[in-house]
């Protein structure tokens, strides 16, 4: 399947595997990358020796590509890029950020740059910016998420309307349906993200893990507005907020409760109970943990199938 996402990455599916924090490490994206897809290393919870490791790891275990996400945010990002241009790293995904600040230094080593944007306004600014595309995420996603709440659905056609790059959509996608939808609304290809947490190869947890296939639809919730909008499955950390918001706390209260490593201690460690658990809405249709490869296989397949179905009609 040949586009304009397969040939700006030189991959075989226009699927990405979203560079997540505490899930995203040189297993994942190496077999996500082997299988045909575009696998990415999650540098926002890596120290800059880790992600070097990890480079090193992830290209030892594949010949073909695979980039790293960084969130601007990160406050060692010079220590990261230094590394990603060291390791001659050719695709970078960037977030959470002006896309100004790396990109053009980015593409000046030979790199292909990539902005993940939560509306039409900073897809925008994406583009002015000079990235190659841009990812556009849905209010339905995992993780740290958009403040104006607009859906997949809404956002891509949105965004295809005002850019002339190419486009990735993100949020609630877990399906070859799903990639389908997203496809006919616009997009050139897929990021999927809480798919494939459910992995043998994720670094995540496996009770974390076990958490993502048992939950439900209902059990995820976008709450911590005032700090960074995140969205949750809900636990006893989660149940702690909602009080907190109950008793008029402040922003100031929030900061405190959140603390430090809450994501670790439930991601990567864990803690069911005290830990922050950041997944997709999508959670509540996934029943299984299943190798990254077998993933990406069942995504085409049931892609072409439902892309067969649907010119019966």
């Amino acid at each position: 399947m040949q586009n304009k996402i397969t040939r700006l990455f030189g991959i075989e599916h226009p699927i990405i595997q979203a560079g997540m924090v505490w899930a995203s490490g040189w297993r994942l994206a190496s077999a996500v990358s082997n299988a045909g897809g575009l696998g990415l290393l999650g540098a926002g919870s890596m120290y800059p020796e880790v992600l070097e490791e990890h480079i090193i790891k992830c290209k030892k275990a594949t010949s073909k590509p695979f980039g790293v996400n960084v969130p601007m945010l990160y406050p060692d990002i010079e220590k990261l890029m230094d590394i990603i241009v060291k390791h001659e790293v050719k695709i970078v995904f960037t977030s959470a950020g002006n896309p100004k600040t790396w990109t053009s230094f980015l593409q000046g080593k030979g790199m292909t740059v990539v902005h993940v944007v939560s509306s039409v306004k900073f897809a925008l600014k994406a583009q002015e910016a000079g990235v190659d595309a841009v990812v556009a995420e849905g209010f339905e996603a995992g993780g740290h998420n958009g403040r104006d709440e607009t859906t997949t659905m809404v956002l891509i056609p949105s965004v295809k309307e005002k850019i002339d790059i190419p486009l990735i959509a993100a949020g609630g996608i877990a399906t070859g349906r799903a990639m389908l939808a997203a496809m006919v609304l616009g997009a050139d290809g897929v990021q999927i993200g809480s798919r494939f947490v459910a992995s043998p190869e994720a670094s995540s947890h496996e009770l974390f893990k076990k958490w993502v296939v048992d939950a439900k639809e209902g059990d995820t919730q976008l709450t911590l507005k005032e700090l960074a909008p995140v969205r949750l499955l809900k636990n006893k950390f989660f149940d702690d907020i909602q009080k907190a918001y109950a008793s008029g706390a402040t922003k100031e209260e929030l900061i405190k409760l959140l603390g430090r490593a809450r994501a670790k201690k439930g991601m990567f460690e864990g803690d069911m109970e005290e830990g922050e658990l950041e997944i997709g809405q999508v959670s509540g249709l996934i029943h299984n943990i299943t190798p990254a490869a077998e993933i990406v296989r069942e995504l085409m397949e049931e892609y072409h199938r439902a892309k067969t179905e649907m010119q019966e009609y």
